[in-house]
């Protein structure tokens, strides 16, 4: 493995000056590792100041002595190398940051602040020409990170209650580098975490959520989640998942509620879906647990004797859907990826047997969902098989669903897609705008989604003039009684499916 040209000037300049420099942290971890690093530190003992009169494209905006010196360099894993000076660091009274920060006296000093043996380890670029690495008269590593990276173990750095007690996010971090590197956590080590679990409240809600979508993004993120959950973590981050722990499912599944959800997202990690695909994975029936009834018993298992696989979820996806709105607002994500997720969880249980769904419900759910998300919504469905335990992420049934989805992507099956807007309306009735536009707008929807060829301008025309006629309250009530039709439609379609195919 190669150190860049970037990295070797901005060392090299260091080094003529008469300062030390080191290789550290992740970069020098994952170079050991063979792998590409993601982004490059260096650590010497020149002062900030002394690092900026050398670099004069830098800048300094901290207070742990980290100066950004950038490159012309095109990757952008190296158009800023981050160079900090040796440094220790004080008490951590608010369980993340340090209360001070002073210079340390040598590198080693400078390591023993650190999380984790694998990262508390440098290469020398001070004055060796030679830069292998595997010459160990290169490497500085007091606390035994290169056997610990040959061993793949995770391990705290001295005490590990100490570690995790000046900075609780390290907690979180232990199990996404073990998932990060599927690496094991050291006996110790998770022992701690496990003692010192409540710690993790003292982390703002921010740097959480960072740290479990990091996790999630690992290749072994359904095997983090589980650690987590092993370790006190999950309880903290996320309660509502443990509520899933145990929780039998009917005689179509496998799994436990928990396991699936998990089995599901290890679908989205190995078809690489991005980070809204793996939410939603892991939440689609974080709902189940409070929603589970056995077979039509509303007040709950009171004819369950001892029997299995006859539990109901009647309503799982609605439930989900406000529980994730308040996990995801909980952890501070963004209103547009906790709305998209929330979408996803309440609709993925659309009916696609063949025999009960027709280009109308198909316009239907383009119209619930989304043309955006639709894609989404079907890797969601094939991840919800597969957790469930069945050998085809696809059947027959959903392959036709797509189909037919195809069929009529080019169909009206949104507001916009109609060949008529408002102004339009308030043309033909020589009105403002006001609730009776919307009111007909919306009638002309329903009328179309039933029937698309009734889109073409003339026929919405003439179909606005009859409408204009109209009161408001009697559009009100046509616009309910269609939008009651259809969803009665779809109720029948979905008892129907239900019951020949057990669809809980």
């Amino acid at each position: 493995m190669n150190i860049p040209k970037e990295v070797k000037q901005i060392a090299d300049r260091l080094s003529e000056t008469g300062y030390q420099v080191y290789l550290v942290g992740g970069c020098l971890r994952d170079l050991l590792l063979e792998r590409e690093p993601k982004d490059w530190d260096i650590a010497t003992d020149a002062k900030p100041e002394e690092v900026q009169k050398l670099f004069k494209d830098s800048v300094y905006e901290n207070n742990f002595g980290t100066v950004g010196v950038k490159t012309d360099s095109e990757n952008p894993t190296l158009k800023i190398v981050e160079v900090t000076t040796l440094r220790k660091e004080g008490k951590y009274t608010d369980k993340r940051h340090p209360d001070s920060v002073s210079f340390a006296k040598n590198i080693e000093e400078d390591l023993a602040r650190r999380d984790f043996t694998v990262n508390a380890i440098a290469f020398n670029l001070t004055s060796s020409k030679d830069l292998r690495f595997s010459d160990d008269r290169n490497i500085v590593d007091p606390f035994g990170g290169k056997k610990d990276l040959k061993d793949r173990t995770i391990r705290a750095v001295g005490d590990p209650e100490k570690r995790f007690e000046e900075d609780a996010l390290r907690l979180m971090r232990a199990v996404r580098f073990a998932a990060q590197l599927n690496f094991a956590i050291e006996p110790k080590t998770a022992a701690a975490i496990k003692n010192k679990d409540g710690l993790l409240e003292f982390v703002s809600k921010e740097r959480t959520r960072d740290e479990f979508c990091k996790l999630l993004m690992t290749g072994k993120a359904a095997e983090g989640v589980r650690k987590m959950l092993e370790l006190g973590l999950l309880k903290i981050v996320i309660p509502e998942l443990v509520e899933g722990v145990g929780v039998e499912q009917n005689k179509h599944h496998v799994y436990d509620v928990f396991e699936h959800n998990l089995r599901s997202l290890e679908y989205a990690v190995e078809k690489n879906h991005p980070l809204d695909a793996r939410l939603s994975a892991l939440l689609h029936d974080v709902g189940k647990p409070k929603s589970r009834r056995w077979q039509n018993d509303p007040a709950g298992p009171k004819a369950y004797q001892g029997k299995k696989g006859d539990w109901t979820f009647y309503g799982h996806q609605v439930v989900g859907e406000k529980m994730v709105l308040k996990i995801m607002d909980r952890l501070r994500f963004s209103k547009e990826l906790t709305e998209k997720v929330a979408l996803l969880v309440r609709e993925h249980m659309f009916v696609y047997d063949p025999e009960a769904v027709t280009l109308k419900g198909v316009r239907r759910i383009l119209n619930r969902v989304g043309q955006e998300n639709i894609d989404d919504l079907i890797r969601l469905r094939e991840a919800d098989r597969i957790g469930s335990g069945v050998p085809k992420a696809q059947p027959y049934r959903l392959r036709y669903l797509q189909a037919m989805i195809e069929k009529v992507k080019k169909d009206p099956v949104g507001p916009k897609m109609l060949k008529i807007n408002g102004e339009d309306v308030m043309k033909i009735l020589k009105t403002e705008p006001g609730p009776k536009i919307g009111a007909v707008l919306a009638v002309l929807l329903e009328e179309v989604l039933d029937n698309p060829k009734l889109n073409e301008k003339k026929k919405l025309e003439a179909r606005v003039k009859a409408l204009g006629k109209l009161s408001e309250k009697e559009l009100a009530a046509m616009r309910a009684k269609a939008q009651k039709a259809a969803a009665q439609a779809q109720e029948r379609i979905d008892e129907e499916v239900k019951k020949k195919y057990f669809v809980r």
